[in-house]
């Protein structure tokens, strides 16, 4: 068992100093995600890489458990997911009213710069993971964790060709609930 494991096992049984000792192994790997989604988003963001991944740890390390070292990354994308998200949110509540833009989603993985369009997709997303959950999930690790196709099949326990499939799904389907509520 790797020493990643025994600490989430540690952190999993109560221990207060599992959490000190969980930092220092996963702050590099965190800082380099939460950078990645950063460079994506529009100049001027009020948040950087530092504040994303100690808003993100924070929320990790409270009473959740971690099975293994995917498990742990792919929730520390889903809590930095949801941390852009919100800051999106409360941006777009001073602009309220404003219209929603058409957004693409390219084969290339990425966070949309533009507030509206970053509500636009999680709305979606929301709903893709109501009628497919394990699309969705694929879609969080790609775009918001930067995994590969491959490496969301590995975190996500299922065969490559099946995170391909739920892939090329999700992409389709994302796509057509977007038009949808571009146009409406």
């Amino acid at each position: 068992m790797s020493e990643l494991s025994n600490i989430l096992a540690t952190l999993d049984r109560g221990e207060p100093f599992a959490a000190e000792q969980l930092l220092p192994l996963v702050y590099d790997e965190l800082r380099r995600l939460a950078g990645q989604k950063l460079n994506q988003e529009a100049a001027g963001q009020t948040l950087d890489a530092t504040a994303l991944v100690h808003e993100a740890y924070l929320r990790l390390v409270g009473d959740q458990q971690f099975a293994n070292r995917q498990h742990f990354f792919g929730a520390a994308a889903e809590a930095m997911r949801r941390i852009l998200v919100d800051n999106a949110r409360r941006k777009g509540r001073q602009r309220r009213g404003g219209t929603r833009n058409r957004v693409l989603l390219t084969d290339v993985p990425a966070i949309t710069r533009d507030p509206d369009d970053l509500l636009a997709i999680d709305e979606a997303l929301a709903a893709l993971a109501k009628e497919d959950a394990e699309a969705a999930e694929v879609v969080k690790l790609r775009i918001y964790a930067g995994f590969s196709v491959e490496e969301a099949a590995d975190a996500l326990g299922i065969s490559r060709a099946s995170a391909y499939r739920q892939w090329t799904y999700a992409r389709a389907w994302l796509r057509c609930r977007l038009d949808d509520m571009a146009e409406s």
